[in-house]
């Protein structure tokens, strides 16, 4: 079993690619963790709002730059696109520092340079998911997506306590200048990669506009991504709203300090990296899967709010953090495996759109929430994501076989669902 869950390491290029990217997102959940804490306790006066507003403008862009993320995605080298875009991230996170460490920052900074690494953000995150499946082999894919899942949340399991023990000990701006530096481990990686694809097979340069509807196209002629993309909307717009859940249940709720509150993200990050190495463990991705881990999530982020006391609380996000990445985990292997290459970027880059361009919609919403009615009211918005992309997957699996599955799927095919 072990030996299954971590065999896309054997490869040398999946092993770079994922260490280099485990350094680089322990800096950016390090960088998160203390860019709400600033903006909740530092620059407002525990505004929940402001905090909803920053992640609006971080995750906007996603929406925002839809119509071109994917063609860009499958027109490019993604490996150069990457490095590009991380080295641009890079200097970002250092401009934050800097303006931190020098006493000179303000709310309005903080929402430009959320909004510009969104932008950065937005081109980078396709071209960096779908560049695995040029890492690896059909057959190691969903392993290799489950254990980039694995990484990224034991990045989020430490980054957010490290940003903890930072902030308490030297302060914010020591948490950015650190992520700053952290962008030198995946640029380092992806120059050492030797890619099993080369850059010359080619791609057609695609049309921005054109390749956009095409993708469109695409996806809405097939039934099984558009479930899918539906139940990601829901909980991507109002489940995953994490920053806001925990910080104002950690500050208003319980009244925990800023070590405390990097602990219980971290707790979130421990179901996560559990939920992504029991994906990694799992032979195929299933529709039924998807279905109870949305479900599942529902059922934890209710038990989150009843929660009376912080260690109940940081137990049902470890809950949490499980179920929400496998929905996450379990969609992407099923929309990769099931996409034709050539449209792969194209409808990663929708799904990224659907999952994370909600939040300027999902997380002012629950800003006001517990400004006007409390963190625990607000922490409904998730148990009802969970509760309703469930029953939209049920629906699609209660469907007749010959009109959920994909065109041109066998009927014996790799991913039942």
């Amino acid at each position: 079993m072990p030996h299954r869950m971590f065999r896309s390491l054997a490869n040398r290029n999946y092993a770079l690619f994922a260490i280099g990217a485990l350094v680089s997102n322990i800096g950016t959940w390090m960088e998160r963790t203390a860019q709400d804490w600033l903006v909740l306790t530092e620059l407002t006066d525990h505004n929940a709002s402001a905090v909803g507003l920053v992640m609006a403008l971080q995750f906007g862009p996603q929406l925002l730059c839809l119509p071109w993320t994917g063609a860009v995605a499958d027109s490019f080298d993604k490996r150069k696109l990457t490095m590009i875009t991380q080295s641009i991230m890079g200097h970002l996170a250092l401009v934050l520092a800097g303006l931190t460490l020098s006493g000179h920052i303000q709310l309005w900074h903080v929402c430009l340079l959320a909004f510009l690494h969104g932008c950065t953000a937005a081109f980078d995150i396709p071209a960096r998911q779908t560049y695995v499946s040029e890492l690896v082999s059909k057959e190691e894919l969903p392993n290799a997506v489950a254990l980039n899942s694995a990484f990224f949340n034991a990045a989020r399991m430490v980054g957010p306590a490290a940003a903890g023990i930072v902030i308490a000990l030297a302060g914010t701006g020591w948490g950015f200048l650190l992520n700053a530096l952290s962008f030198g481990a995946v640029l380092v990686s992806l120059f050492l990669l030797r890619p099993r694809v080369a850059p010359t097979e080619a791609r057609k340069r695609l049309s921005m506009r054109g390749g956009f509807l095409e993708g469109l196209a695409y996806v809405r002629a097939r039934s099984d991504l558009m479930t899918w993309l539906l139940m990601l909307f829901f909980i991507g717009t109002f489940g995953l709203n994490f920053p806001i859940y925990v910080s104002t249940m950690a500050t208003k709720v319980f009244g925990l300090g800023a070590s405390d509150y990097g602990f219980l993200s971290s707790c979130l990050a421990v179901g996560t990296v559990s939920g992504a190495l029991l994906a990694a463990g799992r032979a195929q991705a299933t529709g039924t899967v998807l279905v109870a881990g949305s479900l599942g999530f529902g059922v934890a982020s209710l038990l989150a709010a009843l929660a009376p006391t912080p260690v109940l609380f940081a137990v049902a996000l470890v809950a949490c953090g499980v179920s929400a990445i496998t929905v996450m985990t379990t969609s992407m292997a099923l929309m990769q495996l099931d996409t034709e290459p050539a449209m792969r970027g194209r409808v990663m880059s929708i799904r990224i759109a659907v999952t994370m361009g909600g939040t300027p919609v999902g997380a002012p919403i629950a800003g006001f929430i517990v400004d006007h009615f409390g963190a625990r009211w607000s922490l409904g918005l998730a148990v009802a994501s969970g509760l309703i992309a469930g029953l939209i997957g049920l629906r699609h699996l209660m469907r007749p076989a010959d009109l959920r599955e994909p065109p041109g799927t066998p009927p014996d095919g790799p991913l039942p669902t």
